[in-house]
């Protein structure tokens, strides 16, 4: 099991490192949280790297390969679909003054 983490954690770290193209969108649920998430392209899907829920009592949770899991969530391990998935494209700043608060 640690193997397969240290594989993941590796995964993500690599994507963030590397990644010379990335894309921000947000989401809002349906308790009234804003979800942020930063992508990447990786083999033809578009790869969570960074996401930050930001809860409707004002609680800040972010994920990436530095903190991939708490008892409140994790980064998430699906690829997303921007044309299928409920998702509005946000500037890298709006993205980044969430992330960084």
């Amino acid at each position: 099991m640690e193997r397969i983490r240290a594989e993941t954690l590796a995964y993500f770290r690599s994507l963030d490192e590397n990644a010379t193209l990335r894309h921000h969108f947000r989401h809002a649920d349906e308790e009234g949280g804003l979800w942020y998430i930063e992508v990447v392209p990786d083999r033809s899907e578009l790869i969570v790297i960074k996401q930050a829920e930001l809860t409707s009592a004002g609680r800040l949770h972010r994920y990436s390969w530095e903190h991939l899991e708490d008892e409140h969530g994790g980064l998430t391990d699906q690829a997303i679909d921007p044309d299928e998935d409920p998702l509005e494209a946000i500037p890298a700043e709006e993205f980044q003054r969430v992330w960084t608060r």
